[in-house]
């Protein structure tokens, strides 16, 4: 299975490096390392995450508190958002709306 990680996945990805880094230097690398890791792991597991907001898989990353939202399209995992789970599930579900 292939995965593509969308523009503003790539934007969520960037935010959350962003926020580690100023908590502590080295651990939004180690976010991003962390993330990469359990985003790698559709290529063998996509699909078999329970379904939210009515079409989309939810991923939830082993060490950070972030869910990877993506859909199987043609033997393709596409991930469309990477959101921190402490935000307000309205939030959430209106950020992944617009997707």
């Amino acid at each position: 299975m292939k995965i593509q990680i969308q523009r503003s996945a790539q934007q969520d990805l960037i935010n959350g490096y962003r926020f580690y880094e100023q908590q502590a230097n080295g651990l939004g690398s180690y976010f991003l390392d962390t993330l990469f890791s359990d985003i790698d792991s559709l290529m063998i597991n996509a699909g078999i995450h329970q379904v939210y907001f009515e079409k989309y898989h939810r991923l939830l990353s082993k060490r950070f508190p972030f869910a990877v939202y993506y859909r199987v399209e043609n033997q393709t995992a596409r991930v469309y958002a990477i959101l921190d789970c402490r935000r307000h599930p309205a939030w959430t579900r209106k950020k992944l709306g617009k997707k």
